[in-house]
């Protein structure tokens, strides 16, 4: 008897009419529908039978490996079969499909490859982007090509996208969709708000609120931490001091046996703490939890265009965020959510989660478009447009890498596409092919891919961790740190047909091989400074003095921390290089430099390694033709002194920068400093012209000149969204002052100003409060209020008796 969706008693059954109207009719379809309503588990199986699919796939993407396999066993599960029948799933290095299979569950990147090959997607009925509201890079990138094969050759191509958080008013205008909403069937939740917790003690804060819950609630907890690190020394402490409870971490790295045993009932009826990353936000149902405790953490990898590296950073998290956290408590019953912040944190928090493809490296991005024939890339259908300083760094480094050539894919870079790894990554292991060095590039590159296995003070020398990888691997597998990293190895191994090498090697090749990976990254000793050296991409970075590589005079670099404006970065990876084994990268090139001091042009005969000068020889009289470019070149690194970023300015982009961070959807530009530097040539360049001293630079009104990244439909919004500011109940204005980084803008005022508010102020249509800095009559600092009704009701009674002291002449009744 075939499987019929609507005799399961989940809330998304009663929609299950709506989407197959819907589908039957049009293209495209949003799904609306709080976490546990079923859509994930029931919707796949409710259109496997449809007219228009007519045996053709159903395509499900989620984000994370462990969602994808256990959605794929539920599906099968439901419909009383095996993984690998009508449903399966496919994961980076693990597959199981059939002949037969008609649902595949895949993670986000398979999709793009499976357009590449064949962009029309030939036998796919249906693409269904599950809990789109993560916003991954890779869901972006799906979805933009998904949409230019529906438009172009697949108008039969249906797409559905399915979250819980979503901005519906934007997300149905740009896809120009229904939605199909289901209510769901949320359970109350008990939130409870602890105060503010320090990061410096956060492992400790998060045990002590464990254990109160454990005490004041029944039921399972789930603990959202930042990071493994995090997740290892909460376990630690909650193992001596919680009893009676079974301890799971959860994260993404962890073995799959471990990730279900924590996703599953306790086999004796144990209580459990599950210690997760963002992983257990969405999609997967933590049997038993009832409690949530919340951190507020979450790490993020942001890509800075300027040093060419991506950094982990440790952020806070988003209310969207917070309430899909907090609802993982009500998905089976009333819940508790003990929240690790305060109230007056809650309501500075950013609404929305900021888009993966505006902070993200990109070359993999522009490789793919590359592949697909698409140039301008920006020209594509994107819910957030890809940043252009990002698309500029990632486009140059694809050109170092052969992999473009006049901004169009090489033969080599249709080989690196091919492979499934980064373009750095792909371009060592093709070149390692040409020299016979694959077995050791393939251990290479497992290591570069995953957590280092060896600690801290194992040094920086990537030598070693491939000697550990090898003995290892003679010794059959003694010792579980590098049993991931060998899972890697092999399948790299596996795409070129080759064997595992457990021998020695040569220890300069690694630092070669190296260099095909990140050639900016070729690095020579400085003199007299001991243990620092200049990257040939114009960066400093630093080893510990008593490392063994430290006293190296070339060092290939493959992890470091990228550093601060005066500070050098630190070198995590490395390998020493042989000088002569560099002669192929030495080129001889003129150099022109424009003084940032008095205006110069001058120029040199340079023998160098990218930004690494071996050898300079001066030119004279250089040609006038090539000042324009000089001053650009000094404004990528001297800009930030050299332009006139006064308050005016500043508070635009703050102004910009923090719609862009509040609405991530609408596609604000990127006007930070940074940025605007690094793409200096394309805003200001017809200005250079006339620039012949560096004060003529710091003549420049920028913010008319900065005014045309905003259309005039931008130009209005600003205004109404963030103004500069607020009247006072008199009708006075108060000028607000925005913040970096998307936090509250500030509004300095005198308490007796404010008496007659009953309203707080907010901007952003209504979504972030003003942050009220309130002063004394002599404008000396009283307190800072996010809840103006709160303040009334609590903190002013005694603030009150305070100020009738000291400044008896004012009314301080409201």
């Amino acid at each position: 008897m075939p499987f019929n969706p609507l005799t399961i008693d989940l809330p998304v059954r009663e929609i299950i009419p709506a989407v197959r109207e819907h589908l039957a009719a049009q293209n495209t379809l949003i799904v609306n529908a709080p976490p546990g309503a079923g859509k994930s588990t029931l919707l796949p199986l409710a259109i496997l039978d449809e007219a228009w699919l007519s045996g053709q796939k159903i395509i499900m993407l989620e984000p994370r490996r462990l969602a994808a396999k256990t959605i794929a066993e539920r599906l099968a599960q439901l419909l009383g079969e095996e993984v690998g029948q009508t449903v399966g799933y496919r994961i980076r290095f693990e597959t199981r499909i059939s002949e037969q299979t008609r649902i595949e569950v895949i993670t986000e990147g398979i999709l793009t490859r499976m357009i590449h090959s064949d962009r029309a997607l030939t036998g796919v009925g249906i693409v269904i982007f599950d809990e789109f509201h993560e916003r991954s890079i890779h869901a972006d990138v799906a979805m933009a090509l998904s949409r230019e094969a529906q438009h172009t050759l697949r108008p039969d191509l249906r797409i559905l996208v399915m979250s819980a958080t979503l901005d519906m008013p934007q997300l149905t205008s740009l896809l120009k969709a229904p939605v199909a909403q289901s209510m769901g069937r949320q359970y109350p939740i008990d939130t409870i708000y602890t105060g503010e917790a320090d990061d410096r003690m956060l492992p400790e804060m998060t045990a002590r609120v464990v254990q109160q819950a454990a005490k004041e609630r029944e039921g399972d907890i789930l603990v959202f931490l930042p990071g493994e690190n995090d997740i290892r020394k909460v376990e630690m402490l909650l193992r001596k001091q919680l009893r009676g409870f079974q301890i799971h971490p959860l994260f993404g790295m962890l073995p799959f046996g471990k990730q279900y045993a924590a996703i599953m009932p306790d086999r004796n009826g144990r209580r459990k703490v599950v210690l997760a990353t963002s992983i257990a936000e969405t999609s997967l149902t933590i049997e038993g939890v009832s409690v949530v405790v919340d951190t507020g953490f979450g790490k993020t990898s942001r890509f800075d265009p300027k040093s060419g590296l991506s950094r982990l950073e440790t952020v806070r998290i988003s209310k969207d965020a917070a309430d899909q956290r907090a609802g993982r408590a009500g998905r089976l019953g009333p819940g508790t959510a003990y929240r690790m912040w305060s109230k007056t944190t809650q309501e500075r928090m950013a609404p929305h989660r900021t888009p993966e493809i505006l902070e993200a490296d990109l070359a993999s991005l522009v490789l793919d478009m590359a592949q697909w024939g698409i140039m301008d890339i920006r020209s594509l259908t994107w819910l957030n447009p890809p940043p252009r300083a990002a698309l500029q760094y990632a486009t140059e480094m694809l050109h170092q890498l052969q992999a473009l050539e006049n901004g169009r894919i090489t033969a080599h870079g249709q080989k690196m596409h091919a492979l499934p790894c980064h373009p750095r990554i792909a371009h060592m292991l093709l070149k390692a092919e040409e020299s016979n060095q694959t077995a050791l590039a393939s251990d290479i590159a497992a290591i570069l891919e995953e957590r280092d296995p060896l600690d801290r003070n194992a040094g920086i020398d990537i030598n070693l961790r491939i000697e550990a990888l090898r003995r290892y691997r003679k010794e059959q597998g003694q010792g579980k740190r590098f049993g991931k990293i060998e899972k890697v190895a092999r399948s790299y191994r596996l795409l070129f047909s080759i064997a595992a090498d457990n021998g020695t090697f040569d220890e300069y090749e690694t630092g070669v091989l190296l260099t095909h990976c990140y050639p900016e990254r070729i690095a020579y000793a400085r003199p007299g400074n001991n243990a620092q050296f200049q990257l040939a991409n114009g960066k400093y970075a630093s080893a510990g003095h008593r490392d063994d590589l430290a006293h190296e005079p070339w060092l290939a670099i493959a992890h470091l921390h990228a550093g601060g404006e005066d500070n050098p970065g630190r070198i995590f990876l490395a390998s020493p290089l042989n000088p002569r084994d560099l002669a192929p990268l030495v080129k001889q090139q003129e150099s022109y430099t424009w003084d940032v001091n008095d205006g110069e042009l001058t120029a040199s005969l340079d023998t160098r390694i990218g930004s690494i000068v071996l050898q300079s020889k001066p030119l004279p009289a250089p040609d006038e033709k090539h000042r324009v470019p000089a001053i650009s070149e000094a404004i990528k690194h001297e800009g930030e002194h050299l332009l006139d970023f006064n308050e005016e300015v500043t508070q635009w982009q703050n102004r910009v920068l923090s719609l862009r961070k509040w609405r991530p959807q609408e596609a604000w530009p990127d006007v930070s400093t940074p940025t605007l530097l690094m793409t200096n040539a394309n805003w200001l360049k017809p200005l250079l012209f006339a620039i012949e001293h560096p004060d003529d630079l710091m003549q420049l009104e920028l913010l008319p000149i900065l005014g045309k990244f905003l259309d005039a439909e931008k130009l209005a919004r600003i205004e109404v969204l963030a103004p500069l500011g607020i009247n006072l109940p008199d009708g006075a204005p108060m000028e607000l002052e925005y913040q970096p980084n998307g936090l509250p803008p500030k509004l300095e005022i005198r308490l007796q100003d404010i008496l007659g508010w009953e309203q707080h102020p907010h901007v952003d249509g209504g979504d972030m409060t003003v942050e009220l800095h309130l002063l004394t009559p002599d404008l000396k600092p009283i307190t800072t209020v996010s809840d103006i009704s709160t303040f009334w009701n609590g903190n002013y009674r005694v603030i009150k008796r305070q100020l009738e002291v000291v400044f008896p002449g004012i009314n301080w009744e409201r």
